[in-house]
């Protein structure tokens, strides 16, 4: 469904991804964990067409995305959920939906079935809504654009416990519904190892580990010392926010 070959870049003339090699399957999930600074969102920003692209290649369905438009890229198949969700303030949550709206499973009514609470706020503006119903916003403009791929940095970051909750109940039925490949950048390791089936762990811009969930879930001390993660922080099968019964 979904390659990127080789791929190096960053911003301007300064690499920070250096020859990534990644492949998504038809509605397969894959997350990218690691520490801040290492290159995650560049990865996700390279493969859109807002960081600059040095060398290697960028394929969709087949077909070479590397030399395109950020609109075109979007046409072909790529929605993106920024880190800073970039909701218009002077847009309504409808017409954001609208405005990004094509033809496909995800109407208005799907995502107000996915995020009830954009439901109860359809007339009011960007500048009005919660953080919480911001990032809901955000992946909703998304996923009603129909995209083959996913791309989602940070989803949870900056928001509260329960807001949380929410969006991963959310974000379950994304990944559990098999029709998207869904490419996560997360800090929160338990969200990632719960919604994704194989995880890679990123450091100095490259890739130092491949694996599935369930072997990093399994192996706490590794994922620990793959990710610098203390003691006190160091990710547990026992986390409360790991849920059962998501499609793997």
């Amino acid at each position: 469904m979904f390659e990127i070959e080789r791929l190096t870049g960053g911003w301007g003339q300064t690499t920070i991804v250096e020859g990534l090699d990644l492949s998504l399957a038809p509605g397969e999930t894959v997350a990218i964990v690691g520490r801040n600074g290492v290159g995650k969102s560049t990865l996700l920003e390279l493969i859109v067409g807002r960081a600059q692209r040095h060398t290697g290649c960028i394929r969709l369905g087949g077909r070479e995305l590397s030399n395109l438009p950020i609109h075109a890229r979007a046409l072909a198949g790529l929605g993106y959920v920024p880190q800073e969700r970039e909701v218009f303030a002077s847009l309504t949550v409808r017409e954001h939906l609208a405005v990004a709206s094509r033809p496909g499973r995800w109407s208005e009514g799907a995502i107000i079935d996915l995020f009830p609470p954009l439901g109860r706020r359809l007339s009011n503006l960007g500048s009005q809504l919660s953080g919480g119903e911001q990032q809901m916003l955000a992946i909703a403009r998304a996923l009603i654009g129909n995209p083959k791929v996913l791309l989602m940095d940070e989803p949870s970051e900056g928001l509260a416990p329960v807001v949380v909750e929410q969006l991963v109940h959310g974000m379950r039925s994304v990944v559990n519904d098999g029709e998207l490949s869904v490419l996560l950048v997360e800090q929160r390791v338990d969200i990632a190892l719960e919604l994704a089936s194989r995880c890679l762990v990123m450091d100095r811009g490259r890739f130092v580990y491949q694996g599935t969930s369930d072997q990093l879930r399994q192996d706490s001390d590794r994922l620990a010392h793959l990710i610098g993660l203390d003691q006190e922080n160091r990710f547990t099968a026992t986390n409360p926010h790991i849920q059962s019964g998501v499609k793997r």
